[in-house]
């Protein structure tokens, strides 16, 4: 018997989203998987609807499951279906881990913020963010948790554009009151027509907008950071665009596989091997080059 096959006490994962079929992460935590020699197995569920989606994580209190990432759209569900809340999931106002406990209890915390620092720390160390104002490009969901982890890494400002300025203030809304320990924070709005006026002077700029007009980099400073939260394609015309400005880029990919991290962790008590490069792998299945 090939000892890095699943068995029938195998620990068991998953990712939970609609739609779900293109999401990398049963690749990563299959291949963390296989190179520890874990029993364990990490699947994709696709429940139709909100309800569906309860009644699944209903069924995974009692049945043995290890826990679920959570992707979209029901990561705000999710939280609310919790137990406990971690504060990585109460500050972002939504759940991409869920862990259960012996006792059915269901533990959300949020592993997206992690992943976004990690991606900006691997891929433009140089990035200090909190050295001047940063721009958050959208204002779902993603956008909610990028705010969430800026403000921990002490940015002393979140500038949201959103095409619809009453998301972008609701977000603002959001987060009043919470900034990080003896640091001076404001979170403002401003409109995509704005968008220069967000740019300037900012040290870092993130795009959790799926779809839209790409802006003009010229009002960014040349020493600023772009990340795009998008890994399919791993170099976005948005990464491009500012490749071509000169400035300093960093992609989704690094973001995905940062908040994997702590998920498999949870998961199945291991860490993944650091020396394993998962990335390498990952672009070679994605058919990707640096």
């Amino acid at each position: 018997m090939i000892d890095t096959l699943p068995t029938g006490a195998a620990l068991v994962a998953a990712i939970v989203g609609q739609p779900v079929r293109h999401s990398l992460s049963p690749f990563l935590h299959n291949a963390w998987l296989r190179d520890l020699k874990l029993d364990g197995v990490y699947a994709a569920f696709g429940p139709r609807d909100e309800h569906a989606f309860e009644r699944l994580i209903l069924s995974c209190r009692s049945n043995g499951i290890s826990g679920l990432n959570v992707t979209a759209p029901f990561k705000e569900q999710a939280l609310a279906l919790a137990d406990t809340v971690a504060d990585s999931a109460r500050n972002c106002g939504s759940a991409n881990l869920l862990t259960f406990d012996a006792d059915g209890y269901v533990h959300a915390q949020s592993t997206d913020g992690y992943g976004l620092i990690r991606a900006f720390d691997l891929q433009a160390p140089g990035c200090d963010l909190s050295a001047g104002p940063v721009v958050i490009m959208g204002a779902g969901g993603a956008s909610r948790a990028a705010v969430a982890a800026m403000l921990d890494a002490g940015a002393p400002e979140v500038r949201i554009v959103n095409r619809t300025i009453g998301r972008a203030e609701d977000l603002v809304f959001a987060f009043q009151g919470q900034a990080a320990q003896g640091v001076r924070q404001t979170v403002t709005a401003f409109e995509l027509t704005d968008v220069d006026r967000a740019f300037s002077d900012a040290v870092a700029v993130v795009n959790a907008a799926s779809g839209g007009p790409l802006p003009l980099f010229d009002a960014l400073p040349d020493q600023a950071t772009v990340m795009d939260m998008t890994y399919r394609p791993l170099k976005t015309n948005w990464l491009k665009a500012a490749q071509e400005r000169g400035l300093k880029t960093v992609d989704g990919l690094n973001m995905l596989i940062e908040q994997a991290r702590p998920s498999f962790e949870a998961f199945y008590g291991a860490t993944p091997n650091p020396a394993f490069d998962i990335r390498a792998l990952a672009l070679t299945f994605l058919g990707e080059t640096e």
